[in-house]
């Protein structure tokens, strides 16, 4: 009999904006003998209410024995406002017998109509499973102290991750236990209990706050956490401020563990420097985060706010640097670098990321990238993973010079896994790359660390390491972990971080570029290769055969495709897909083929199809249409096969075949709210038109529908404020708009933008929309002159109204900012507005309310400054008056 089996179900919700839900939401859990059918998420066991931002939920599924769990089906009905939901992941926990189990299933995506790919329902696949034996789980009493200084606590996600020599924590919420409690008080100690696994040794902790508008900041004075089982105590000197406006500007701060018995760990500020490549439309306005990992841990995931460099970060061909404080990482291993897509309609292209311990360090560890981080470019991912192809020097040595073509050797440093046996050496061949040749050292490995010496003359400047082996029988794999070179006489220096397995029967073959300081490292790319056999009589083969990729920059060296001791067979009519990862070779040009048969087959080989997988939109093609071998039975036969064409997609962005009704879901997040939020209209502005003025619904980044019309390509949004003037402005954080028909996505800048003017004086504010494919509009500071005529009582003392017309649009009707328009006078006033264009006509209006309301206009100017035709005069010369002549109050002027 199967037994009933209760499943904790850990729903961890996102911390994005806007990532909760109030949707029903269902699972079923699938497992090796079947699966529990869609069940409600009812009643959450640790939260009065469920699926909020950044919250984990507990909930439990009683179910017959499922085996081992391999997928979970979660989705949501789309009830209710707000009905989108970011889901980071869920994490299920059992029970059978004495062995816990514990399954993560990772998401990190929305499940929302308007987000993402649209779909309310995603499969998830078990990610890791462990076997967590009875009592390895870990409490802790986690004690805080805040400082005396530290403001009145505000609404803000305060969390906790402890690191320790078998693994992190989650991230764990410091939240009262008692509702309606209130934490972090200045000069208040607070206690926590919190769970985790089995953490080893604990070295640090990481302590976050949420960046929330208006926040403060804590000033954190210790930390204290005691185990509950073992008594284990450990203490954290903090003594720092988490906040954006004092100290360093941070919201994440990490501590080491101060014991008696062991070195405390140095915290290092990390220079993280981001190169932007020399590409059209390269530069981004999202928002970038990283997160760096070594041998010892990781710092979590840290936005990149404040660069070291001036003007605008993640420019085209610019270099961004910032500081990430955190406990040293030991050897870095890898980065994950990513954006939010906020902002900008198209991503950025990285060159590359490299790392240094400290301003004052001579090294830094190198990650190079050279692809799109876009949705519609390059991989099509906006976060990608770099693992690190080594160290280098920041600058170049300085040599006299005399010595500048100075003789020397290059002192080699091969550091690598024990080997049990010495008597074994391992046998590999180091091959050097060089601009005029190459050099091939075969060398033999018997210990962990070994040493060799070369002049490495003649072969010029080094371009690409490569490592093949191993040449003799291997009895166990072994790991080469770093080969640094230093040469005597020019003080060059590099560490190669090769960081790979070598295993029995294999032969292997990785390569790196040479890391120079003044030089940009190429890449290492994947390279599939897809081998098409011909589908004549017999043309199927069985042997040994390799391949070697040439281009204008290098070639792949020699690449077995069959593993030692075995033989491969070539099906007729098949198409064998093969993988390898060579430094960039640049522009392919020809292919050779090697391949021997013991049984003197004949080998069809139709066509070589070669594509680079990060740069998935080109396709290399080398047509060969005959037969291989037809030899004697010892020897290889080897063909060239030269490129035939290259077949490149398109690099724009993705089309967009679904018509659109014109229905664009619109998020407005905003702070300093009046309390009595005023009445906003919104106006698109298209190539073909302009929509309605439409109520703008709320400002707090809930979506909203806009109806918009056949207008073409959206150009501008402008906001225009319905009532009277506002005592001071309202920051604007972000705008955004989905097409929910096409998926289109369009960006606006909102650094440093305020609606209606920093101090409230304005009516309308404008926004020109941002899209991948073609640069915004400019913002123009427009200048006004308004000519009052000479006649008898001329001047007003009405509010005075004008909209701006040109060939891309109009500026909205705005109210002047002079009360007064005088007889004979000439009043001035600016007028900030999305580039109109030529200008055409000027419709000029008063509210005919007042003591003499009635006004006699002679002219309007308007000056584009910085433009030589720039100057536009409008002739009136008639009276705006309900009671003169015509007894009209508005005038169109052209």
């Amino acid at each position: 009999l199967l037994l009933v089996l209760v499943y904790e179900v850990h729903v961890y919700t996102g911390a994005k904006l806007g990532a909760e839900t109030d949707s029903n939401v269902f699972i079923n859990l699938i497992g090796t003998r079947g699966d529990t059918g869609k069940r409600k998420l009812h009643r959450s066991k640790n939260n009065n209410v469920k699926f909020r931002h950044g919250q984990m939920d507990i909930f439990c599924i009683k179910a017959v024995s499922l085996g081992d769990l391999e997928k979970v089906l979660i989705s949501h009905d789309g009830a209710g406002p707000g009905n989108g939901w970011f889901l980071d992941k869920i994490v299920i926990k059992q029970k059978e017998g004495k062995e816990a189990q514990e399954v993560a299933f990772l998401c990190n995506r929305w499940l929302d109509e308007y987000q993402d790919d649209g779909k309310t329902e995603r499969e998830l696949t078990a990610n890791s499973k462990y076997f967590v034996k009875e009592n390895s789980s870990q409490q802790w009493r986690v004690q805080v102290k805040t400082d005396g200084d530290s403001p009145e606590p505000q609404e803000c996600k305060r969390t906790l991750v402890i690191y320790g020599s078998k693994g992190k924590s989650d991230e764990l919420l410091l939240s009262p236990q008692t509702p309606g409690y209130v934490c972090f008080l200045p000069r208040a100690t607070n206690e926590f209990i919190v769970e985790t696994g089995d953490l080893g040794d604990v070295y640090k902790i990481r302590v976050s706050c949420d960046d929330v508008p208006g926040f403060e900041g804590w000033h954190l004075k210790s930390f204290h956490l005691e185990e509950l089982h073992t008594k284990q105590e450990l203490n954290f000197d903090c003594k720092c401020w988490l906040s954006l406006n004092r100290e360093d500007k941070e919201l994440v701060k990490e501590f080491p563990a101060v014991n008696e018995d062991q070195k405390t760990l140095p915290v290092y500020k990390y220079v993280v420097s981001v190169h932007i490549g020399d590409r059209w439309e390269a530069e981004t306005f999202a928002n970038v985060y990283i997160t760096l990992y070594g041998k010892r841990g990781d710092t979590g995931v840290r936005k990149l706010h404040t660069s070291l460099a001036e003007g605008r970060k993640f420019q085209r061909n610019k270099v961004d640097s910032f500081l990430v404080e955190a406990v040293s990482l030991s050897h870095l291993q890898k980065v994950v670098i990513g954006h939010d897509r906020e902002g900008y309609g198209a991503g950025m292209y990285l060159k590359m990321v490299t790392v240094k311990e400290s301003q004052d360090s001579d090294k830094e560890w190198v990650f190079p990238w050279w692809n799109w981080l876009d949705t519609h470019l390059g991989l099509c991912e906006t976060v990608c993973e770099i693992v690190t192809v080594g160290r280098r020097l920041i600058s170049s040595p300085k040599l006299p010079e005399i010595n500048m073509k100075s003789s020397g050797l290059w002192i080699m440093d091969i550091t690598g896994s024990d080997l049990s046996n010495e008597e074994d050496p391992i046998c590999l061949s180091f091959i050097f790359y060089g601009n005029l040749s190459r050099k091939k050292l075969p060398l033999q490995v018997t210990g962990k660390a070994i040493q060799f010496k070369d002049e490495l003359a003649d072969i010029g400047s080094i371009s690409k390491i490569q490592v093949t082996g191993p040449h003799s029988e291997l009895k166990q794999p072994w790991h080469l972990d770093l080969l640094h070179m230093k040469h005597t006489g020019t003080k060059e220096e590099m560490y190669l971080a090769f960081d790979c397995w070598f295993n029995p029967n294999e032969d292997k073959c990785v390569e790196l570029p040479a890391l120079y300081a003044d030089q940009e490292p190429l890449p290492v790319v994947e390279y599939a290769i897809h081998l098409h056999t011909g589908h004549l009589k017999k043309a199927d083969a069985t042997g040994e055969a390799y391949l070697c990729i040439q281009g204008e920059k290098s070639d792949s060296g020699k690449r077995w495709l069959n593993s030692r001791n075995s033989l491969i067979t070539f099906a007729r009519g098949q198409v064998d897909v093969f993988k390898i990862k060579a430094v960039y070779l640049g522009k392919l040009n020809q292919v050779l083929v090697g391949f021997k048969s013991l049984k003197k087959d004949e080998w069809f080989l139709e066509k070589i199809v070669i594509k680079e997988v990060f740069y998935t939109f080109s396709a290399h093609v080398f047509v060969h249409n005959d037969w291989i071998n037809k030899c004697s039975k010892k020897d290889f036969v080897e063909v060239a096969i030269p490129l035939k064409e290259t077949s490149v997609t398109s690099l724009l962005t993705k089309d967009f075949d679904i018509k659109s009704r014109g229905r664009w879901q619109t998020w407005v997040h905003c702070t300093q709210v009046p309390e009595d939020v005023p009445d906003i209209q919104v106006v698109v502005f298209g190539k073909k038109g302009k929509s309605p003025a439409q109520e703008v619904q709320n400002l707090n980044d809930n979506p909203f529908l806009l109806t918009v019309g056949d207008i073409g390509d959206i150009t501008k949004v402008s906001f225009v404020l319905s009532g009277p003037c506002l005592g001071r402005g309202i920051k604007l954080h972000k705008l955004r708009l989905k097409d929910l028909d096409t998926k289109q996505e369009l960006g606006f800048h909102t650094e440093t933008q305020w609606l209606f003017g920093e101090d409230g004086s304005e009516t309308v504010t404008e926004l020109a929309a941002v899209r991948p494919d073609k640069p915004p509009l400019r913002g123009v500071l427009y200048s006004i002159s308004v000519h009052t005529g000479t006649l008898p009582a001329s001047g007003t003392h009405a509010d005075v109204f004008i909209t701006v017309f040109g060939e891309q649009g109009d500026s909205c009707k705005r109210r002047l900012r002079h009360s007064n328009f005088e007889r004979g006078q000439v009043c001035i006033s600016e007028m900030r507005a999305v580039d109109l264009g030529q200008l055409s006509k000027v419709l000029v209006e008063h509210h005919n309310i007042g003591y003499g309301a009635g006004w006699y206009l002679d002219q309007i100017v308007i000056r584009e400054p910085g433009k030589a035709d720039g100057q536009y005069a409008f002739l009136c010369q008639q009276w705006l008056d309900s009671g003169v002549g015509d007894a009209q109050t508005e005038r169109m002027l052209k």
